[in-house]
């Protein structure tokens, strides 16, 4: 596993040892980011963060600030040493916690321009509650987008409270992404 495009493009990513992490396919991220074009200067929560390979591509690529959101310690040191070794430690902020419980912390780090969620398979209805109860429509900037990768032969639906719309699905293999965004919401009414 490795980087595949930007600044670190080539680098060798650490993956945490066991089953319990599904890192996701490089050819998978390079054709995830190409459907998400330009970055540069995006703020990025990357939820569910396993290695923390969709966050380091996203900075790797531009985005100004990732927030890595992993409660497995063999994850989470995975994470660290993937952004020491590349010298990002300062671009990203790990929160070690569960992603149902990350609200307050995610709040604390300001409005994100791409989420990029990538659960446990066999949780994925737990997990898709949880970023309900992790994210609000205003911890979302203007346009933001949201990445939820999901089993292929599994559609997926989120809770309407974020106030998103899907844009785009994308299939590869067994692996798919459902591509949402935020709509604008009418106060007028």
């Amino acid at each position: 596993m490795r980087v595949v495009a930007g600044a670190l493009r080539g680098r060798p990513l650490r993956a945490p040892r066991g089953s319990r992490t599904r890192p996701t396919a490089d050819r998978v991220r390079q054709a995830l980011f190409s459907v998400l074009g330009d970055i540069r200067g995006a703020r990025v929560a990357d939820l569910y963060a396993g290695s923390g390979a969709l966050g380091i591509e996203a900075l790797s690529r531009g985005a100004e600030h990732a927030v890595f959101v992993e409660s497995s310690r063999a994850a989470l040191d995975a994470i660290r040493h993937n952004l020491h070794s590349f010298g990002i430690e300062k671009q990203g902020t790990v929160l070690p916690l569960r992603v149902e419980r990350a609200s307050r912390a995610l709040d604390e780090h300001g409005s994100y321009d791409l989420v990029l969620c990538d659960p446990p398979w066999p949780e994925m209805d737990r997990a898709l509650a949880a970023l309900g109860r992790a994210l609000d429509p205003g911890q979302l900037s203007p346009g933001a987008r949201v990445v939820i990768e999901h089993p292929a032969q599994r559609p997926i639906t989120i809770p309407t409270s974020l106030g998103l719309e899907c844009f785009d699905e994308r299939r590869w293999g067994d692996s798919a992404a459902s591509l949402f965004v935020r709509r604008e919401i009418d106060i007028s009414r």
